[in-house]
């Protein structure tokens, strides 16, 4: 049985991000005594708070005698302060890896051990390593529709829920994402809602994108907002447009998403149970997906949209929630601006009906308002139609959106980057295409989307003709380094396809 040992806590102003990380000397008579080395998995305890934490092996000028460092998610989590004397001692043996390691060996996992697995990460017993071992080994279509089921059901299970009396049905969209600037859910959202129907939309930060829709919100107002400011909200206004990683709807998705993004990977599996048990746990009846298709999207063709579709249909039956899955022209970018700003720029411009808004964007958010109308009203796609352009054309939509910001917290004004850069076209001719991926890959090198204001505006769309001279984006940074590195990049790249005039 594992000795419990006292040390003093040191905070060592370390941000790890959500893996709670502990410090030890490299001579601490606990490391000594229980054969902890650096990556040793220990268990902290204050009071009646716990935490599995990854030791860090430090110099011994680093912390004095009989301490322990913790990181600030280490500090946050078990909620001590410098000084006070925390219990240390051996993490417990974390049994669901089993299940991780059968799956590597090729084996189905059972609903119980998913759920096993999903509850053990959401309470952070999993390392960074073990967590990104069970996104890689459930990557691709590794998972079958059963296990997606399971692992979306364990995710719910494990997380908050909201509910919504009297409301018998809920509506929600979500876009599989891999589009550029396809920032449609703000006008969506503000276009439904303006109907008088109920839409509370919780977000994710950007996964593998230079934004995502909290991202963009975050930028024109508050959306760390907790449970009780959604149905405060949505009470007010029918809808939201939150952080749903705020509000612990779904925490394992958190956890994952955030090594996702390091790892560059967005599974299928994982994808359907990230989006599905988010719209269950927010309470939502009747979902439609927007999923985009092109060579560059992060679905690349027919065959494979209609199995996501199908898959997506099937674990919503069985999940006791209703998909329309649509699928979409993914060959490039949605709209001009491309990060978080340069995206609100976009949405503000279309609830407006400026003279710059950008067509595109206007129209696919028509197109999916259309059919949750459709499904709303159990009438025609052209009715739906209709009715969600009278709403933004009469400028109802931009009053509901408003209205929303206004119960969030206000309306904030959009950050201006530092830097600007205007790339212009070294040839004459006609842009046929552009790479989705690698244009986010520079809206990122930027530094969006943790810089709110970096990001790329484009000035041409495929299929416009370019004359020598004229102006191809706009690239936008908050340093001169990000701003090199990212032109650095562009050069190196192939974003822009264009061909010459004969």
């Amino acid at each position: 049985m594992s000795q419990v040992h006292e040390l003093y806590v040191v905070d060592m102003g370390i941000d790890t991000h959500q893996e709670p990380v502990a410090y030890m000397r490299s001579d601490c008579h606990i490391c000594r005594a229980e054969g902890f080395t650096a990556s040793s998995r220990i268990l902290l305890t204050h009071g009646k708070n716990s935490m599995i934490a990854t030791l860090n092996v430090v110099d011994d000028k680093v912390l004095p005698p009989k301490s322990a460092g913790l990181s600030k998610i280490a500090m946050h989590q078990l909620n001590v302060i410098d000084g006070v004397a925390i219990k240390v001692s051996h993490a417990p043996v974390n049994t669901s890896l089993a299940a991780v390691r059968k799956k590597i060996f090729g084996h189905r996992l059972t609903h119980q051990e998913i759920q096993d697995v999903v509850e053990d990460i959401s309470a952070h017993r999993y390392s960074d390593i073990e967590i990104a071992s069970f996104l890689s080994v459930c990557a691709g279509s590794r998972l079958d529709v059963d296990e997606i089921i399971g692992l979306t059901q364990a995710m719910v299970t494990c997380g908050k829920r909201l509910y919504w009396p009297g409301q018998p049905r809920v509506f929600d969209k979500h876009c599989i994402g891999g589009l550029p600037g396809n920032r449609t859910s703000p006008l969506v959202v503000s276009i439904i809602s303006a109907a008088g129907l109920t839409i509370p939309k919780t977000s994710s930060r950007a996964i593998t994108s230079p934004a995502g829709t909290a991202d963009t919100m975050e930028a024109l107002t508050p959306v760390n907002l907790d449970l009780a400011d959604i149905q405060r909200v949505v009470a007010k206004t029918h809808a939201c447009l939150a952080w749903g990683g705020a509000v612990n709807l779904s925490p394992a998705d958190d956890l994952l998403i955030r090594i996702e993004r390091v790892l560059d990977l967005d599974g299928e599996g994982q994808l359907i149970a990230s989006v599905l048990s988010k719209k269950i746990a927010a309470g939502s009846t009747h979902v439609v997906i927007d999923i985009p298709v092109g060579p560059t999207a992060k679905v690349r063709s027919q065959e494979d949209a209609d199995r996501l579709a199908l898959l997506f249909t099937q674990v919503g039956e069985a999940c006791g929630i209703h998909i329309r899955c649509l699928i979409t022209d993914g060959s490039q970018p949605i709209g001009a601006g491309i990060g978080p700003v340069e995206e609100a720029r976009d949405v503000l411009a279309v609830l407006q009906s400026s003279d710059t808004a950008p067509q595109d964007l206007r129209d696919r958010a028509l197109f999916l308002a259309a059919h949750l109308f459709a499904i709303a009203f159990e009438e025609t796609y052209a009715q739906g139609l209709a009715r969600a352009t009278a709403i933004l054309d009469e400028g109802k939509a931009w009053q509901q959106f408003q209205r929303i910001l206004a119960a969030q917290g206000g309306m904030k004004n959009l950050s201006e980057a530092q830097y600007q850069h205007t790339e212009t076209s070294q040839i004459t001719g006609t842009l046929v295409a552009i790479d989705n991926r690698q244009l986010s890959r520079l809206a990122k090198l930027a530094g969006a989307p943790a810089t709110a204001a970096a990001g790329v505006r484009l000035h041409k769309r495929v299929g416009d003709n370019i004359q020598i001279g004229e102006p191809l984006f706009t690239l936008y940074s908050d340093t001169a380094g990000e701003q090199q590195y990212a032109m650095s990049y562009y050069r190196q790249s192939e974003i822009f396809t264009i061909e010459v005039a004969r």
